[in-house]
């Protein structure tokens, strides 16, 4: 059976930069393992397959990197949001305000802001609140990333596994040459895991003069050497900033760059709230570009 894909770049408002996506707006049919084949054959970070509802909401999404399933992605609900409404999907030209999809990890409320001068926006919240806790293996992170330890800060928050879908270490390093000089070492990464890290990392700075952030992410063992926009853990890392923030209430907010090491540069604007000491929602938004279309068949 023949089923219809389009692909796009995800947080980029020019083709060929960004975050790559295939999705398939009808993947009624396919099972587990035809969904995991697919994924594979794209060879994306991710690629995101739609379904009926089935709590009522827009769309069923499930997500599969080229190796295994996600309960949650950041630029793949992004992109699947923009397919959807640019394919009339979502109701033709009157497309709704706000959307939710039902994944894994639980609802994804995804808002859709109309821009009469430009191109629409599409902004996610995280399907949960923050869950972190350091991570203590300071040496064995520099190890994995080819850095000195003195590369590796602590200016904002110690080393972190972090999540509000699906979690990340979340790293700071001093600069952008900090940033460029990591080259992963699969040993090391391989003994992070063994230590109870999760299997993405996430490396920023902040000491940067192109955003208020500067971003990499790497999962080598799920098969992305290096992705070039990570919505889920640019989530993570605002709500771990707000987090640790001194103050107890507030909107806080970043422009992120991610991707420029790739030769794909994508702009994130994330942002948390904190309420009476708390973090109680993370949000990502971006923009996208439709690349190309075709079909694809199952086995």
């Amino acid at each position: 059976m023949k089923y219809r894909y389009f692909t796009c770049d995800v947080f980029t408002e020019k083709r060929f930069c960004g975050n790559q996506l295939a999705v398939l707006p009808h993947a009624d049919g396919l099972s587990d393992g035809e969904m995991q084949t697919i994924a594979r054959e794209f060879n994306f970070s991710e690629t995101a397959f739609v379904f009926p509802p089935e709590k009522g909401h827009t769309r069923k999404v499930r997500i599969f990197t080229p190796t295994t399933e996600v309960p949650f992605a950041g630029h793949p609900n992004i992109g699947t949001a923009f397919v959807l409404a640019e394919t009339g999907e979502l109701g033709g030209k009157d497309v709704p305000e706000s959307i939710c999809f039902e994944e894994k990890a639980g609802l994804v409320p995804i808002r859709i802001l109309q821009n009469p001068n430009g191109p629409r926006q599409f902004e996610l919240k995280a399907p949960e609140t923050l869950t972190a806790r350091p991570f203590k293996a300071v040496s064995t992170i520099a190890d994995a990333l080819s850095l000195n330890l003195d590369q590796i800060i602590e200016e904002h928050h110690p080393p972190s596994s972090a999540s509000v879908g699906l979690p990340f270490l979340i790293v700071e390093v001093q600069d952008t040459s900090a940033l460029a000089d990591i080259q992963v070492n699969l040993e090391s990464f391989s003994a992070l895991l063994e230590q109870g890290s999760p299997p993405y990392i996430f490396v920023y700075t902040q000491n940067t003069g192109r955003a208020d952030i500067q971003a990499r992410m790497f999962a080598p063992l799920d098969g992305i050497t290096e992705d070039p926009a990570t919505g889920s853990a640019n989530c993570a890392l605002a709500a771990l900033l707000a987090q640790h923030s001194e103050l107890s209430n507030g909107d806080f907010s970043w422009q992120v760059l991610q991707g420029l090491e790739m030769g794909r540069p994508s702009w994130l604007q994330v942002r948390a709230k904190k309420e009476n000491g708390l973090v109680t929602g993370s949000w990502v938004a971006g923009n996208c570009v439709m690349v190309a279309e075709g079909f694809i068949e199952s086995q």
